[in-house]
């Protein structure tokens, strides 16, 4: 058997790595070169997160007028012509709304508005009398006598002086949603054909399939919104009458918008405001109330609801609340109204290009086994 060398006679090999100085400068500069992109990014999605998402509204109204305008080219009238036609019409139609109902809205909103602190109270003391609690209400929530106006005027003082200048942002910003609503709608085929003449013509085919399922989808979607709170308005306004509930028609207004805006639970919370006007004057008429809004729900979720989204993506209630709760988080109000509109489109994508396979059939249990027959 061989002896080892000794330790100090083992060779010792050292491996040196050397770095060349160009690869390390690029190094540096690709990670200086992220790290800007990465801030500059963030700081333009901050700045221009309101313009961003004023385009994202005038795309998703501008896909939602496309069936009229669509029906309107197919007849003859130029797709331009046949835009303005569509936004004259809608315009027109909220002017006579105005003209109709504008003072009587006005009118019913202010008196609903003084109206509110002493409904609140009245509900709040009729709690702690029959839950036995002792819920206190601050008066500074609730207090709108001429004093507590006053008093926020004098608070609120540099928002009244700049009242004139929101007047006149909120002008612009209606202006310049109308007019990108107006260019992507009557340039809507040319814009899609632009961008699909950048691809090859395999991934054209694939452009203009997610272009016109998105519109479809998003657009049919947001149409069965509007139609889902037409009737809901319609419905709670007869009940209202009927009940002789005041302030019926901002209330009937309010549960439609909101029942069709929040997915599931919004007719329960929407309907929670006029059964509390209700029971200022009879805590009989706000049962009759929440009963209704109870049975109109069940009422649209089994008959309305599946005849109007019969050629939309129906989507499922949980989905639709996660997304409106997730879209409100990321991008406040405005990402809770579209959050739904664009899980509509990745839906209806996902069913589009994705493969569903038949399920195996379930393998037989497996016997217990036997117990051997005793040896003899």
């Amino acid at each position: 058997m061989s002896e080892l060398p000794p330790e100090s006679e083992v060779p010792v090999r050292t491996i040196r790595i050397t770095a060349d100085p160009r690869t390390i400068r690029v190094v540096l500069a690709s990670v200086l070169v992220a790290v800007a992109l990465y801030q500059m990014s963030g700081w333009l999605f901050t700045n221009l997160s309101g313009f961003l998402g004023l385009l994202f509204l005038a795309w998703l109204f501008s896909v939602t007028i496309e069936p009229v305008v669509a029906w309107l080219s197919g007849k003859g009238l130029r797709r331009g012509a046949a835009t303005g036609l569509v936004l004259v019409g809608i315009l027109g139609f909220a002017a006579a709304f105005i003209a109709v109902f504008g003072s009587l809205l006005a009118e019913q909103v202010a008196q609903l508005v003084k109206a509110l602190p002493p409904a609140i109270e009245s509900a709040t003391d009729w709690a702690n009398r029959t839950f036995d609690t002792d819920f206190e209400l601050s008066r500074s929530l609730v207090d709108l006598s001429p004093n507590g106006i006053k008093d926020l005027a004098s608070r609120f003082a540099p928002s009244v002086l700049g009242a004139l200048s929101t007047l006149i942002g909120a002008i612009f910003q209606t202006l310049t949603f109308l007019m990108f609503v107006f260019y992507m709608s009557a340039e809507g085929p040319q814009l899609r054909r632009t961008i699909a003449s950048r691809f090859r013509p395999r991934q054209q085919k694939l452009i203009t399939k997610v272009w016109q399922t998105s519109v479809e989808k998003a657009g049919g979607y947001v149409v069965s919104r509007a139609i889902l709170a037409f009737f809901s308005t319609i419905a709670t306004a007869i009940v209202l009458l009927i009940l002789g509930v005041p302030y019926w028609l901002p209330l009937a207004l309010w549960t439609g918008i909101i029942s069709q805006a929040i997915p599931t639970l919004g007719t329960y919370l929407a309907i929670a405001l006029p059964a509390l006007v209700a029971a200022a004057a009879d805590p009989i008429d706000a049962l009759w109330v929440l009963g209704f809004g109870t049975v109109y729900q069940q009422v649209e979720n089994y008959i309305l609801q599946p005849r109007v989204t019969a050629k939309t993506v129906d989507i499922h209630p949980a989905v639709a609340f996660g997304s409106v709760i997730v879209g409100a988080a990321l991008f406040g109000a405005a990402g809770a109204l579209v959050s739904v509109p664009v899980v509509a489109v990745i839906q209806a994508l996902v069913q589009t290009y994705s493969h569903r396979y038949d399920l195996v059939d379930e393998l037989p249990a497996t016997p217990d086994p036997q117990p051997e027959p005793p040896q003899s």
